[in-house]
C-alpha cells in the first residue's frame, strides 16, 4: 500500500515545464485529483496530475486511474470521467456470450424474444451519463393474431399466425371476388388497437360505387370506391337543413336506392326580426329554427305597431322561407 502511495505521489510530482497559457485548477466531474493541494496551480503546460473517478465511471483509457495533463488548449482530456456501463443481461432477451463493456456515448444492437421491444419500440442501447437508455429491458408489444380476422372469400397471403405492431401484410380475394376499391389483393396493418381494417372481398358482379352526392348534406358511412351488394349508406344533413325521404340507400344490382333531400329550413335570427321591428310572441319561445310547416307566432317590438288589423301575426315555415308580418 505504502509503495502504491509513493508511486502515485511521484507521478503526480512528474512536471515537463513547456510554453502554452497555465491551467487553472481542474473540476472534475465524476472523479477527483489524488492530491489537490491548490497552491501548485495555475499548472504549466505539459504538467501532470494523477487521477481517478467515482464508482460506474472510468478514464477514457478505462484503467482505474489516470493522467490529467495541462495542454495548450486547456486539460487533457477534456471529459476526465466517462460512464462505465456493463452488459450481461437483457431481460425478456438474448444475453451476450460474456459480459462487455461499453463507454459513455457508445451503442450495442440487442434482440429480444418475438413479442418484446425494447422501450419504445428500440433495438439499440446507448450508453449515456446516466446509464443503458433504454434501460436493458424488453416489454411485451402490442401484437395481432391471424385468427382476429375472417376475411369472406378471401385469404392472407402469408403463413405467420402471429404480427407485431406495425407490421404490415397482404390478403387475398379468391377468384371472382374482389377489393373494396376494385383490386385482387390488399394490405392490412397491425395497430395500436387491432388491425386497421377488417378486409372486404366482394362479388365483382352487382357492386355498386359511390353513394351519388345530396345538395347540402353528407354521406356518415365509411368512403370507398366500390360497395358490396345489399350494402347500406346512410346521409345526414348540414346544419339549418332538415332530412326529406329515406336517410338510408342501399345497393342493388349495381344500383343505389333513392338518395334522401336535405331542404333549408327557416332560420330566425335576432337581426331580421330587429330589421321587420318584430318579435317571438312567447317570450320563452328562444327557438330560431324551424322546420318545413312548422308554425311562427310573431308581435310587433315595443313602440311599434301592426300595419294591419290583427295583433298577433301567424305564418309557416316554407322551405326555408318566411313571410314576415308588417309593424310600423
Amino acid at each position: 500500500m505504502l509503495l502504491l502511495i509513493n508511486v502515485l505521489l511521484t507521478l503526480w510530482f512528474y512536471t515537463a515545464y513547456g510554453q502554452g497559457k497555465p491551467c487553472d485548477y481542474p473540476v472534475i466531474k465524476h472523479g477527483w485529483l489524488y492530491y489537490s493541494y491548490r497552491g501548485y496551480f495555475p499548472a504549466h503546460v505539459n504538467q501532470q496530475f494523477v487521477y481517478s473517478c467515482d464508482r460506474y465511471f472510468v478514464p477514457p483509457s478505462q484503467r482505474s486511474w489516470d493522467h490529467l495533463t495541462c495542454t495548450a488548449q486547456g486539460w487533457s482530456p477534456e471529459e476526465p470521467c466517462l460512464r462505465q456501463c456493463i452488459f450481461n443481461y437483457l431481460e425478456n432477451g438474448y444475453n451476450p456470450h460474456r459480459e462487455e463493456k461499453y463507454l459513455q456515448g457508445e451503442t450495442v444492437k440487442v434482440r429480444c424474444y418475438e413479442g418484446y421491444s425494447l422501450q419504445n419500440d428500440q433495438n439499440t442501447m446507448t450508453c449515456t451519463e446516466s446509464g443503458w437508455s433504454p434501460p436493458p429491458r424488453c416489454i411485451r408489444v402490442k401484437t395481432c393474431s391471424k385468427s382476429e380476422i375472417r376475411i369472406e372469400n378471401g385469404f392472407l397471403s402469408e403463413s405467420t399466425f402471429t404480427y407485431p405492431l406495425n407490421k404490415q401484410t397482404e390478403y387475398k380475394c379468391k377468384p371472382g371476388y374482389v377489393t373494396a376499391d376494385g383490386k385482387t389483393s390488399g394490405l392490412i396493418t397491425c395497430l395500436q388497437n387491432g388491425w386497421s381494417a377488417q378486409p372486404v372481398c366482394i362479388n365483382s358482379q352487382g357492386k355498386c360505387g359511390p353513394p351519388p352526392p345530396v345538395d347540402n348534406g353528407d354521406i356518415t358511412s365509411l368512403l370507398q370506391s366500390v360497395y358490396p351488394p345489399g350494402y347500406t349508406a346512410e346521409y345526414q344533413c348540414q346544419l339549418y337543413y332538415e332530412l326529406r325521404g329515406n336517410r338510408n340507400v342501399v345497393c342493388r344490382n349495381g344500383e343505389w336506392s333513392e338518395p334522401p333531400k336535405c331542404l333549408e329550413a327557416c332560420v330566425i335570427s335576432e337581426e331580421t326580426m330587429k330589421k321587420h321591428h318584430i318579435q317571438l310572441r312567447w317570450k320563452h319561445d328562444t327557438k330560431l329554427y324551424y322546420k318545413t310547416e312548422d308554425t311562427i307566432e310573431f308581435t310587433c317590438q315595443y313602440g311599434y305597431r301592426p300595419l294591419t288589423a290583427k295583433d298577433t301575426f301567424q305564418t309557416t315555415c316554407q322551405e326555408g322561407k318566411v313571410i314576415y308580418p308588417l309593424c310600423g
